[in-house]
């Protein structure tokens, strides 16, 4: 068997790389980590104009036709899909928000009556010890809730640092927010022509298989992110709407409001369904303890029903991935990286599958 130089080198060169990356590994993290917070801004970008693309191309294929409208075909259409996503958004912070703070209000006003009740019932004990009802009896909740109140209150705004690193996170969070617009817009605006880009630079950089097989994978992950949104958001929109009926027949509070919760919580893979139900059991507690443990036993059902007939149907069906293999992804995504890894973790496993399913033999 000839062995070439350049064969030789390929081996020498992707071993020394292997003893830098496994000596150095620490500092390679760190400087990855370092590299996606510099670049945080085009990654949200990317991803925010990758969601908006899939409600643009929507708009874009139902656009007026006529040769006359083509030029103002991309700006409307991106600017009706950032218009449709503000104010989805908006429509459940006005929605949730006033009403959360309220719920926290009432509870909070609840609190000191509900610890004088709890003195009294320790106080009517009898086998407890005299000095412990006798200092239950002593306190005045109503006058320590109040102390409380006011010490957290005053310590917050009287912090010097605090509201400084307030004004840090806040003005670092806008410059963040603008240039991953800006990017966004620049994305959008000129997606046919850096698809094109990309092309001509596959091909240069890649031989003609492995350029095929490039565009293949690619084409494999795009199709399962864009079914598992499209999927995701679908379900979510069928349980809020079947949430919100199912609460306006059993007469609950709070139904539009908690409806909505329910459908954007539904979003998250696993955890949503327990943050949806946690967040609207406390806002019904506050009006009838015993209405919030009906919701939450209505959500069961409605969690059970959604997830073996509607979700199968709805994502599962669309993106073919076993349910085993979402458990495991939405496992080792949140472990790695919260909420945002859950999100990313099932549609990759779905491409992974995919691509095993179409390339290995049976």
């Amino acid at each position: 068997m000839n062995i070439s130089w350049k064969s030789c080198l390929r081996v020498g060169v992707s071993a020394f790389a292997l003893f830098l990356a496994i000596t150095y590994w620490h500092t390679f993290v760190n400087l990855l980590g370092l590299l996606a917070g510099a670049a945080s801004p085009l990654i949200i970008g990317a991803a925010a104009a990758y969601i908006l693309n899939i409600l643009m191309s929507f708009y874009e294929r139902h656009y007026f036709k006529a040769p006359a409208a083509q030029k103002s075909r991309r700006p409307v259409c991106m600017l009706a899909a950032a218009l449709t996503l503000v104010l989805i958004v908006a429509l459940i912070v006005v929605l949730v928000v006033p009403q959360l703070i309220s719920a926290v209000k009432v509870l909070w006003a609840e609190v000191p009556g509900a610890l004088e009740r709890l003195s009294v019932w320790l106080q009517s004990l009898e086998w407890l010890p005299d000095e412990i009802r006798k200092l239950t009896q002593s306190i005045n909740w109503r006058e320590r809730i109040a102390e409380l109140t006011k010490f957290v209150s005053s310590g917050l705004g009287g912090v010097v640092g605090f509201v400084a690193g307030t004004v840090s996170t806040v003005f670092s969070g806008a410059v963040t927010t603008l240039l991953s617009v800006i990017f966004t817009i620049y994305l959008l605006s000129g997606k046919d022509r850096l698809r094109m880009q990309c092309h001509r630079l596959m091909r240069f950089a890649l031989k003609p298989a492995h350029y095929d097989r490039a565009c293949y994978v690619l084409r494999v992950l795009n199709d399962s992110f864009h079914r598992y949104i499209v999927g995701q958001c679908t379900e979510a929109l069928i349980l809020g709407a079947l949430c919100t009926v199912g609460m306006l027949i059993l007469q609950l509070p709070y139904a539009t409001m908690i409806g909505a919760l329910v459908a954007f919580t539904a979003l998250i893979p696993v955890a949503g369904a327990y943050i949806g139900a946690a967040v609207g059991a406390f806002m019904i507690l506050t009006i009838s303890p015993v209405q919030a443990l009906i919701f939450l036993v209505f959500l069961v059902v409605l969690q059970q029903l959604e997830g073996n007939l509607i979700y199968p149907r709805v994502v599962g069906a669309s993106l073919g991935l076993p349910g085993i293999w979402v458990l495991a992804a939405v496992t080792v995504g949140g472990s790695l990286m919260g909420i945002f890894g859950m999100l990313l973790a099932v549609p990759l496993a779905a491409a992974v599958y995919r691509l095993m399913r179409e390339n290995i033999p049976a």
